[in-house]
C-alpha cells in the first residue's frame, strides 16, 4: 500500500483539486484508493460529503479530529470504521476501482494543540521518546487498516508543517507538491524540502533512543512537484508560468512532473457542488477535454513515479 503526503506551504495551489482529481482517475483505472482530510478547512471532505450530510452523519464520531481525540484520551478507534463512500462516485466508476474518504473536522485545528502537550518530559530521553510517540501516531494508525483494502492512500494535508502535517509525512513513502507557476508558491518548496530533511533527520536520530519503542526509520521522498493552474497560450504555458516551471526544474533535488494542469475556474469550481471530481463526469467540448486529458497524463505520471 503507497501513502503518498499531499502539501504545499501555500493556499489557493489547486492542492485539494489535485488530490481529488489523482484519486478519481485511479479509481477508474481500477485502483483501490482511500483519501484522508488533514486540513481543518475540510475543502476535500466537502467536494465529497454535502456539508448537512456531514453534520448529521459523520461530524461526532467519524472523522480524523475524533480518532486524533480518541488516542489522546487513551482510547482507539480503528480507521476502518472511519470510511466514507460516495455513492455517486461508486456510480461514476462502474465496479472499475474504489474510492474512499476519512473525513476531517474544523476543529481538526486544536489536535495540533493537544498533540504539542504531549512533547514534554523530565528528561532529554523521554523527550525524544515521546516525539517519536506523537509523530508515529498517524503511522499507528492506518497499519490498522485492512492492508488488502486499498492500493493506495492520499493523505490531504494543511498548508503548514505542524504536527498534524508531520505525523502524515511520517506515515507516508512520498510527498506530491502541487504548485501554482508563480512567486509565493514556488518559494515555498525550499522551505518544505528543508523542513522534510530535519523532520527525517530528527526523527531518525530520535528513534534510536535506548530503551524506546523498537520503530524504524523513515525516508520519505518527493515523488514531484506538479503544476496547476497553469494559464495556456496557444497550447502551451504562458510565458509567466514557463519561467516559475523552469525556474524549479533547476533546482538541484526537486524531481518535476512533465504534466501539468491547467487552470479552469468553471470546471474545478464546480466540481464540489456534484460531489463528483472532474475526471469522473463526462464532459463535452474541448475545453473540457484538454482537462481531463492533463488529469489523465498527470495521474499516468504519478504511477509511473510511484513505481520507479
Amino acid at each position: 500500500m503507497d501513502i503518498v503526503a499531499v502539501i504545499n506551504y501555500k493556499g489557493g495551489v489547486g492542492k485539494t483539486t489535485t488530490t481529488a482529481n489523482l484519486a478519481g482517475q485511479l479509481a477508474w483505472t481500477g485502483k483501490r484508493v482511500l483519501l484522508i482530510d488533514l486540513d481543518p478547512q475540510a475543502s476535500l471532505t466537502f467536494s465529497l460529503i454535502r456539508p448537512e450530510d456531514w453534520e448529521a452523519d459523520l461530524s461526532e464520531s467519524r472523522t480524523i479530529k475524533r480518532w486524533f481525540d480518541a488516542v489522546t484520551e487513551g482510547g482507539e478507534i480503528n480507521m476502518n470504521d472511519l470510511l466514507f463512500e460516495n455513492m455517486f462516485i461508486n456510480l461514476a466508476l462502474r465496479d472499475k476501482g474504489r474510492l474512499a474518504l476519512i473525513p476531517s473536522h474544523l476543529g481538526l485545528i486544536n489536535v495540533d494543540l493537544e498533540l504539542a502537550t504531549q512533547l514534554g518530559g523530565a528528561n532529554i530521553t523521554q523527550v525524544k521518546r515521546n516525539y517519536v510517540s506523537v509523530h508515529r501516531r498517524l503511522a499507528k494508525g492506518l497499519a490498522d487498516l485492512d492492508q488488502n483494502a486499498f492500493d493506495i492512500v492520499l493523505i490531504d494535508c494543511p498548508p503548514n508543517f505542524n504536527i498534524v502535517t508531520k505525523t502524515a509525512i511520517v506515515a507516508s513513502h512520498q510527498v506530491l507538491v502541487p504548485a501554482k507557476p508563480d512567486y509565493l508558491s514556488t518559494l515555498g518548496i525550499t522551505y518544505l524540502r528543508r523542513n522534510l530533511n530535519q523532520l527525517i533527520t530528527d526523527y531518525n536520530e530520535y528513534a534510536g533512543v535506548e530503551g524506546g519503542d523498537a520503530v524504524g526509520t523513515i525516508d520519505p521522498q518527493i515523488l514531484g512537484v506538479l503544476f496547476t493552474m497553469v494559464q495556456f497560450n496557444r497550447q502551451e504555458p504562458i510565458s509567466a508560468h514557463r519561467g516559475y516551471m523552469n525556474q524549479i526544474r533547476a533546482m538541484d533535488g526537486v524531481p518535476v512532473f512533465d504534466s501539468c494542469i491547467r487552470e479552469n475556474k468553471t470546471a474545478f469550481g464546480q466540481a464540489p457542488e456534484t460531489l463528483l471530481p472532474v475526471v469522473l463526469k463526462h464532459y463535452t467540448g474541448a475545453t473540457y477535454t484538454n482537462i481531463v486529458e492533463e488529469l489523465e497524463g498527470a495521474t499516468r505520471e504519478f504511477q509511473a513515479r510511484l513505481n520507479t
